[in-house]
């Protein structure tokens, strides 16, 4: 069995290097056989709306939007912060594949059992 990983990320266009350094982190996660978690808090929400990260590329590194993809297709999850996407007024309807709107019980639930947890 594999184990747990969480990346916490709190940032988007503000700081596209540590968002895109967080997807690189966690699709590495999933790559070692880790069951993933990217948590997106505060500001980085608002990579969960759809079409938000399509322009976001940093010099030496894929996509942000194609390392959202594919943490996606290959079976990461994507937690986003339910207070922290409502106080920006954003659309539950247009959020990302792998994306789920949830309060902070969901993370600490994952997070219970020792998981470790590394933030950007």
């Amino acid at each position: 069995m594999a184990g747990k990983f969480c990346v916490s990320l709190t940032c988007a266009k503000e700081d596209t290097d540590r968002a895109t350094v967080a997807f690189v982190v966690a699709n590495a996660a999933l790559g070692s056989g880790q069951e993933t978690l990217v948590f997106l808090s505060t500001e980085a929400v608002r990579l969960a709306v759809q079409g938000y990260s399509d322009d976001i590329h940093e010099e030496g590194f894929a996509p942000l939007k194609q390392l959202m993809d594919n943490f996606a297709a290959s079976g990461g999850t994507i937690f986003v912060c339910a207070p922290c996407f409502k106080k920006r007024g954003l659309d539950e309807n247009a959020v990302v594949s792998g994306a789920r709107i949830v309060g902070g019980a969901k993370l600490v639930e994952f997070l219970a059992g020792g998981t470790p947890c590394i933030s950007y």
